[in-house]
């Protein structure tokens, strides 16, 4: 771990500052591990700051651990400000903080425009957090709200709106029967596969839009006839029963 050395008269949240600007990212690593073990108020600004601007994934978890070990009366504040900025990766890892406190006040703060967000990365995360801290009387208008989404983006980005809308439950199944007739291609085949998922969780994504895209391309697969031994057999029954009535 990194040590903040408190001896000297520089100010704790400048020397974190100063080394979450270090060039190695191990060393960023512990001084945001250093920052939420010993969590001091004076440090909220800069791990804000620098959650919009570090490029290393683990770093900018543990960045949002170091936000949660401080008192949600002065971070949910600062996570709401940040929803509003013009950087993405700032809105981004507000939301993913949010999901980290998991205060239910903050579902209010999930807007419409953040679940259909430009960037791909915030709006992945606003379905998680939305999922999340959504209250059980409004799952049904969100299900409505993020099956708008589907056919979107990347192989990862429409995996990301599956999993929100199988963990929002049986308000999904709806939605997804209607999209699932939907004339885009895409948007239905992405629609077939989520309910797949739904049915059964332990489907993989790609096994089910492979069967979701077989049965939008040829229809669902008829019902088995019966065999035709079965269908002679009956023939046979039937002519004998009338043979007999006759006689």
């Amino acid at each position: 771990m990194v040590p903040i050395n408190t001896s000297n008269g520089t100010p704790r949240s400048a020397r974190v500052a100063n080394a979450l600007r270090a060039e190695d990212s191990s060393v960023r690593l512990q001084a945001a591990l250093a920052a939420g073990t010993n969590p001091d108020p004076g440090t909220l600004e800069t791990l804000v700051e620098r959650c919009a601007v570090e490029p290393d994934f683990f770093v900018r978890d543990m960045l949002s651990w170091a936000l949660t070990r401080l008192s949600p009366e002065i971070t949910l504040p600062r996570m709401r400000q940040e929803l509003d900025s013009g950087r993405s990766q700032a809105r981004s890892q507000a939301l993913h903080t949010l999901s980290k406190i998991g205060d239910g006040s903050a579902w209010a703060w999930i807007t419409r425009d953040m679940l259909r967000d430009a960037d791909d990365e915030v709006a992945r995360t606003a379905w998680r957090v939305a999922v999340d801290l959504v209250p059980e009387d409004e799952k049904e208008e969100l299900a409505d709200e993020l099956v708008t989404q589907l056919g979107r983006g990347d192989r990862e980005v429409r995996l990301s709106l599956s999993r929100a809308l199988v963990d929002l439950g049986d308000v999904s199944a709806p939605v997804l029967e209607k999209a699932a007739a939907n004339p885009d291609s895409v948007v239905a085949t992405h629609a077939r596969a989520t309910e797949l998922l739904r049915r059964n969780p332990e489907t993989g994504f790609d096994a089910a839009v492979e069967e979701a895209k077989r049965v939008v391309a040829l229809g669902p697969a008829p019902a088995e006839a019966p065999a035709a031994g079965k269908d002679a057999a009956e023939t046979a029954e039937t002519v004998d029963a009338v043979e007999a009535a006759e006689c």
